[in-house]
């Protein structure tokens, strides 16, 4: 069983210890945490029966060293009444740490000696001399006393060294960052720049402030840094410890952000109607296409994503897929002629067919009659759409036939060449690593969603088809 994460705010240490099951101490070791502070003010948090601190927060004293029997090997126990004292937001001196009137008199004794420095040299201007002698009195005879409310001490440096900035070892990633970096937003995100980034952030409305997560706290991230965090986990395909430390927060906040945006992402576009009316497809259909095919409606095939290996055996046979020759999960696709993607089906094991994904899909329902379906040849489904008067325009199947006809050939390269372009597009969304990486069991259990969101994020970018082809 894995270790629990420690429950005091900011800290992501694994293991720790119990809370005690004294009540007076229990409700000590709750105010030393300082947890409820954090939580929303009608939820007050109580520690569950794993909920644990770790040993981070606990002074040396409140250890005692005990020894096995028989062995010489010591162990720390922590005393009866213990309570933890040591958090980010106290600041313990030490007993050698100067006071900070004394080291702010330093600091002034500094300035003065460099000043009585500056006025024995030379000076032409006797200005300039004056303004000189004049600080100099004052900084030896008043210490400066920073105001209260002031937080900024100035400390004065030899003229002759070397000024060294001071700046965080590492600084959280932030999508404000990225304005104008287009090449930044589109390597992380797969949108083309910052501007579409908030669009797409603004199509969900003003639902992305009414979201219920797992936890009451996310670690302080807003609404833009906690979209981008997502868009990163699909695109890059980082792992949670990688993204927690990218942008300041633990991991159990990472997981509650993806997963919850995830599912709201998934089902708001899926309140849309994606599927475009037959006028619309053949207003923005391109020039060759409404030429060549003009009844066309849809572009369809299926796509593969590797998974890992299941422990379950039944669950092996379903997902394991004999032309990947691996683990995987299948999806159906669809795009108009023009390159928008109108239709995405469940996921399902690697060792469906085609057909039986077009069987249990509602691909039927959505076609009027008079449509007709671009496909490869493994979509011999003309008979599940010849009582809704669709055709289903595919490849000739060479059978057991010598030779095939010019008129056949050349019908076939039509159909390739406008095809390619479904293909094109699937290609655009494996940009995304999470989909060309094995997923593990949860992102198994939400591939689905997965799937849905990526492709959608593929609308958002330029079309990849040409107006004339």
């Amino acid at each position: 069983m894995p270790f629990t994460c420690c429950c005091v705010p900011g800290c992501s240490n694994r293991g720790g210890h119990l809370f005690p099951k004294n009540g007076e101490l229990k409700k000590k070791w709750l105010n030393a945490i300082k947890r409820n502070s954090y939580e929303e003010k009608h939820k007050e948090w109580t520690p569950s029966k794993s909920s644990v601190v770790c040993q981070d927060h606990f002074l040396q004293n409140d250890y005692t060293s005990i020894t096995s029997f028989g062995t010489d090997v010591s162990r720390k126990q922590l005393k009866k009444g213990s309570v933890p004292s040591v958090f980010c937001w106290k600041r313990k001196l030490s007993s050698n740490t100067p006071d900070r009137s004394d080291r702010l008199f330093k600091r002034n004794k500094t300035k003065s000696e460099l000043s009585f420095t500056e006025e024995n040299i030379e000076i032409n201007d006797p200005c300039t001399s004056d303004i000189g002698r004049e600080e100099c009195v004052e900084s030896t005879t008043a210490p400066i006393v920073p105001d209260a409310e002031s937080h900024i001490l100035y400390t004065a440096v030899p003229l002759n060294s070397e000024f060294s900035c001071q700046t965080p070892s590492w600084v959280s990633l932030s999508i404000e960052n990225f304005r104008h970096d287009d090449a930044g937003v589109l390597f992380y995100t797969g949108l083309a720049n910052y501007n579409d980034f908030i669009f797409v952030l603004a199509s969900f409305g003003e639902g992305i402030y009414h979201m219920n997560y797992l936890y009451n706290r996310v670690d302080q991230l807003n609404i833009e840094n906690q979209f981008f965090l997502t868009l990163i986990k699909l695109r890059r395909h980082k792992t949670n410890f990688e993204l927690s430390r990218l942008f300041g927060i633990s991991e159990h906040s990472v997981t509650n952000i993806w997963i919850t945006w995830l599912n709201f992402m998934s089902r708001q576009w899926k309140e849309l109607d994606l599927w475009p009316s037959r006028d619309l497809v053949r207003f923005f259909s391109p020039s060759d296409f409404k030429l060549k095919f003009p009844s066309t409606r849809l572009l369809v095939d299926g796509t593969e994503m590797p998974v890992k290996k299941p422990k379950s055996p039944i669950a092996q046979q379903s997902t394991y897929s004999t032309y990947k020759n691996r683990n995987t999960v299948k999806v159906l696709v669809g795009c108009s002629p023009s390159g928008l993607v109108s239709y995405v089906s469940d996921s399902y094991g690697g060792s469906v067919s085609d057909r039986q994904i077009v069987e249990r899909s509602n691909l039927i329902n959505l076609c009027d009659p008079g449509d007709s379906i671009m496909a490869d040849k493994g979509f011999n489904i003309q008979d599940l759409f010849a009582p809704s008067d669709v055709t289903i325009n595919i490849p000739t199947f060479f059978k057991k036939r010598n030779r095939m006809t010019g008129k056949t050939v050349l019908r076939d390269r039509k159909i390739s060449s406008k095809r390619v372009h479904i293909e094109r597009i699937i290609g655009l969304a494996k940009t995304f690593k999470i989909l060309t990486v094995a997923m593990n069991r949860t992102e198994t259990k939400l591939s689905s969603d997965i799937i849905f969101v990526v492709f959608m994020l593929c609308n958002f970018r330029q079309c990849i088809i040409p107006r004339h082809a």
